[in-house]
């Protein structure tokens, strides 16, 4: 009888775990983000988005030409967590918006759903862009949570050139990794709970979570980005992201980068590789569209 009700208590005790955890990873990242930095010339918008969210974010207007480019955040971050790629991607020429996934940020949103609602985010964001720059070519920025709204629309982006940073493959990996840092080797064991608490509670299927069951419906430029030293989406893992998309494709591996800003990691590289990659992308989209240009692959390193 002692034992039945260690057991009992045992699995209670597991039980609450997995909630916390499932509440840890979905809870809503709503914070103040504030008035605009003065250095660039930052115009706030509202984009409405058919996750029932009105986005909170900035658009940046830049040199008629130049083209535009849309960032999206990672999770639990904001707008914020972008404006430092704003200002060099504002200082060479470009158009930018970027704004606050439903749930994150100032948009509102009962939960964040680790790219499906935020795929809706993402796809309204860069319809917004193209109104504003009509005529030019769009690029995306995703990082983490960002890259995987970027992938799971029901269509690709519609965008000339994509740069994915940390971007896991499937939920099912991405959440057995995390747990596998903060349980320890067996921590793994609780993804199929989880994965069945994100279904029975929040109506969200680990089927809907596969970015990298969407990349291969890309057929614009991809430049795939990972950090060598990432636990929360594995080099491994990022290869095979990389492994199912289309050419023209590129990748970058970030030597000793974690699953961090990449950017912040090593900014002048980071920010030569975008914007030879966006300058040489966008030229070749022209070419293509008269029917003159060659796709390239440049293999990982």
């Amino acid at each position: 009888m002692k034992k039945t009700t260690l057991a009992f208590l045992i699995l209670g005790f597991g039980l609450l775990v997995l909630l916390q955890i499932g509440w840890w990873l979905t809870r809503p990242a709503q914070k103040e983000v504030g008035p605009p930095p003065t250095d660039i010339p930052i115009r706030p918008v509202i984009v409405s988005s058919q996750s029932g969210s009105n986005l909170r974010g900035w658009f940046i207007p830049g040199r008629r030409g130049s083209g535009a480019i849309l960032l999206l955040h990672g999770i639990h971050a904001n707008r914020l967590a972008m404006l430092d790629r704003a200002r060099f991607l504002h200082r060479a020429g470009y158009s930018v918006l970027l704004f606050d996934f439903q749930a994150h940020g100032e948009s509102p949103g009962r939960r964040v759903t680790f790219g499906a609602n935020e795929s809706l985010d993402a796809l309204a964001a860069v319809k917004y862009l193209r109104r504003q720059v009509q005529g030019e070519k769009v690029g995306a920025i995703g990082v983490s949570l960002g890259g995987a709204a970027a992938l799971l629309g029901q269509e690709p982006l519609p965008v000339d050139a994509l740069v994915l940073e940390s971007v896991y493959p499937t939920i099912e990996e991405a959440t057995s990794n995390r747990l596998r840092m903060r349980l320890g080797r067996l921590g793994s064991l609780f993804t199929p709970w989880l994965m069945l608490q994100m279904w029975g509670q929040f109506g969200i299927s680990a089927q809907e979570l596969r970015p990298i069951e969407h990349i291969h419906a890309v057929t614009v430029p991809v430049l795939v980005l990972a950090g060598t030293e990432d636990q929360h989406t594995t080099l491994a893992e990022s290869l095979r992201l990389f492994g199912a998309a289309n050419p023209p494709k590129e990748w970058w591996g970030v030597e000793g980068a974690a699953h961090q800003d990449l950017h912040h990691f090593t900014p002048q590289a980071y920010e030569e590789r975008i914007l030879e990659f966006f300058a040489r992308t966008f030229r070749k989209t022209s070419r293509q569209r008269t029917g003159t240009a060659s796709a390239v692959i440049n293999k990982p390193r």
